[in-house]
Parts: structure tokens; C-alpha cells; sequence
């Protein structure tokens, strides 16, 4: 009778948990690079989109961290005997929509300065 090998209960969702975190911080560089750049076609709006870039960096980095710890305490769970974790992805949709809706606005706004005689 052979016996499953024992798992390492950290080292993946410690993998995934990194890489949300990277996300997010390259969520808050585009966001500065961004407001940077549109600040002098936007005025306030640039500081205004910047800020909301910000907070969804801020959302991806709070709820993997959330997401983290209850895949470490369903690992635990699961050693119990309980059910295995339900798969979540609510954090993935909202950050690829809004890098959608980023990428729809940004183009938008270059076909829109691109056209002559928009300034």
C-alpha cells in the first residue's frame, strides 16, 4: 500500500500570492506613469484616473493577500477532511476588465489627438 506524498502546504499559494503582488505593483507604476503623461491633455482628469489606478492596485493587492489565507486555512481544512476550496476568480475578471477598459480608453484617447485639427 503506498501512501500519497506529503504536499508542501506553502509553497504555491506563496508563488501566487508574489505574483498578485507584482501585479500590483505594476498597477501603481502605470497608473503614476500614466497620470504623468495625460496630465498636461487631461488636466485633473489624468490625477483623477490616476487615483482610481491606484485603488485597483490597492483591491488586487488586499484581496490576494485575503485569497491567501483562506487557501492556507482550506489546506488545513483539506488535511481535516473537509471539502477542497471552491475556485475564486473575481480578482483576475476585475483586473482584466479594467486593463480592457485602460487599453479601450488609452486607444480612444490616442486616435482621438491623433486626428487633425483635435487640438
Amino acid at each position: 500500500m503506498s501512501e500519497t506524498p506529503p504536499r508542501d502546504p506553502g509553497l504555491q499559494p506563496e508563488r501566487t500570492l508574489l505574483a498578485w503582488r507584482r501585479t500590483a505593483l505594476a498597477l501603481v507604476v502605470l497608473a503614476a506613469l500614466a497620470t504623468r503623461t495625460l496630465a498636461v491633455e487631461l488636466g485633473p482628469v489624468a490625477g483623477a484616473l490616476g487615483g482610481i489606478g491606484i485603488l485597483l492596485s490597492a483591491f488586487a493587492a488586499v484581496s490576494a493577500h485575503l485569497r491567501y489565507r483562506r487557501v492556507l486555512h482550506g489546506f488545513a481544512a483539506a488535511d481535516a477532511g473537509a471539502a477542497p476550496l471552491p475556485a475564486g476568480g473575481r480578482t483576475l475578471a476585475l483586473v482584466a476588465a479594467s486593463a480592457l477598459a485602460i487599453a479601450v480608453a488609452g486607444l480612444v484617447l490616442v486616435l482621438t489627438l491623433a486626428t487633425p485639427g483635435s487640438r
